[in-house]
């Protein structure tokens, strides 16, 4: 029987996943035999699924819809993915599985790629891609967020999810005339939804000397060029897809993540 050990990403739909790319980039530069694929898999498919997988299975990436099902899966979970409520990494323990949110690291790579720095952030958007972004605002130093969305009722869980990682959070409806002034902005809104209000991210672009948006596609969203434009530091969702995959091909492989030969792999796909 083969040693060579399997890794994938579950997720509906999911050929459009670059996670292949990144970690058999990561599995050939570190000289290791490993496989990893896309399969694609619902959020009430994967309990079954992850459950039926053989000891070759190394570590799985988890992409929408099933990143709640994976932390509840997972019999042991970091404390960063509890506060998230949500996993985007499930790794092969002796005794099961535990599940991490790497995407912390993803949104700290992205604010340090624009290079934010100071107390007061501005998140776009209450849905589960703020919750990663929350607990990098925290790590790196930030004291308050303003969450920006359509409905503040809708916006508590976030807000609940900001201030569990020691941030004083507080809402503004998502207008350009309610668009406060901050250190950095972080969007966490779909790229190909943003040309839906062009006032909004006109403001926007104007709130902060740095701009991060977590999409990539299109690119330049509709807010990073207007950014650029009024010459903030700008970071884009491919720094965060970057910065997620380090740290889930430490979990996989038990080794430092071959950083640069990642970062050249998901270049030449693009």
């Amino acid at each position: 029987m083969s040693s060579a050990k399997r890794a994938a990403v579950l997720g509906k739909p999911i050929a459009h996943s670059l996670s292949p790319v990144l970690h058999n980039a990561a599995f050939h530069a570190l000289g290791l035999p490993w496989t990893y694929e896309r399969i694609e898999c619902g959020a009430d498919e994967l309990p079954a699924l992850v459950g039926g997988l053989d000891e070759h299975w190394v570590g799985l990436s988890v992409t929408m819809p099933g990143k709640f099902a994976a932390l509840a899966f997972a019999g042991e979970r970091t404390d960063r993915a509890v506060k998230v409520g949500s996993a985007n990494t499930l790794v092969r323990t002796a005794d099961g599985w535990l599940a991490d949110c790497t995407d912390v690291d993803g949104a700290a790579g992205l604010l340090d790629e624009c290079g934010a720095r100071g107390v007061s952030s501005l998140v776009l958007g209450a849905g589960g891609t703020a919750r990663p972004v929350f607990a990098a605002l925290a790590d790196r130093g930030f004291g308050t967020t303003t969450v920006l969305s359509r409905s503040e009722e809708r916006a508590q869980g976030a807000l609940e999810c900001a201030r569990s990682f020691g941030l004083a959070a507080s809402w503004a409806p998502l207008r350009a005339d309610a668009v406060p002034a901050a250190d950095v902005v972080v969007s966490t809104l779909p790229g190909d939804t943003q040309a839906d209000d062009f006032p909004l991210m006109d403001a926007v672009s104007s709130a902060a000397p740095a701009v991060a948006d977590v999409a990539y596609d299109p690119w330049p969203t509709l807010l990073i060029a207007a950014a650029e434009a009024k010459g903030a530091r700008t970071a884009g969702g491919l720094t965060m897809l970057l910065h997620q995959a380090f740290r889930q091909s430490e979990w996989f492989t038990g080794r430092p993540a071959p950083r640069a030969a990642m970062a050249e792999a998901l270049a030449a796909a693009r």
